[in-house]
């Protein structure tokens, strides 16, 4: 505990220090950014179920008969390259205000259902088909950018906006007749942003009452805050 305390008080030390060095030191501070546009690659169907019972076991039991229906459908339905992952699983009182008044009735039993696939699945129209199927479900489907191609795209991403950064730099230090620059300080975000689009859930004619499920692009962003002194 006392080492936490000697490292806040050393870091509160350490911010006026800092913002005197900037006062001091003639710096052009620039951002860099770089982006990378791209289809998602994969595809998320959110459900949440909630049961409400006065005993906290027949509740559960209804969840997990909902979530055993729900595998057995997409088992049936013979969904190729998929995960269904069961997290959050809570249990809070059910109370009910009337009148100013607080009355406990049984209990209300929470769970959320993830499956997890490729966007370009050709078997998310079974998916939907296999959630309707299993009973009183309602589902959101977003598509998005896996975690594995965001790592793949962190360093390529990161080295073009230290080239933007730079780039931008340097032509400051033009404009301005600034003959040489050097690097003072770089600030780097954990990891690229993803921007995210809205999916697309539409009916077409051709397809009758089928529904096309259309992942729209998304993007990858990055930035950095780079310090150049002169």
């Amino acid at each position: 505990m006392k080492n936490l305390f000697a490292l806040l008080f050393g870091l509160l030390l350490t911010i006026p220090v800092l913002a005197q060095e900037n006062m001091n030191i003639p710096l052009i501070e620039v951002e860099g950014f770089s982006e990378r546009k791209l289809a998602p690659d994969e595809a998320v169907f959110s459900i949440h179920l909630e049961e409400k019972s006065m005993k906290v076991t027949d509740a559960t039991e209804v969840l997990n008969t909902k979530t055993k229906n729900l595998a057995k459908a997409l088992e049936k339905a013979k969904i190729k390259d998929y995960k269904l992952v069961a997290d959050n699983f809570s249990v809070t009182i059910n109370r009910i205000y009337r009148s100013g008044y607080a009355r406990d009735s049984g209990y209300v039993a929470s769970q959320n259902l993830m499956i997890t696939t490729s966007s370009k699945n050709a078997d998310l129209q079974k998916i939907v088909e296999a959630i309707q199927d299993s009973g009183d479900m309602s589902f959101n489907l977003n598509f998005q950018v896996s975690e594995a191609t965001q790592k793949s795209l962190e360093n390529e991403l990161l080295t073009e906006s230290l080239k933007n950064a730079e780039s931008r730099a340097r032509l400051v230090a033009e404009t301005l007749g600034i003959k040489n620059i050097r690097v003072h300080r770089v600030s780097i975000s954990s990891a690229p942003k993803p921007v995210y689009k809205m999916q697309a859930m539409r009916a077409s004619a051709d397809a009758g009452n089928e529904a096309l499920l259309a992942p729209d692009s998304q993007s990858l962003q990055k930035t950095v805050m780079v310090y150049y002194t002169y």
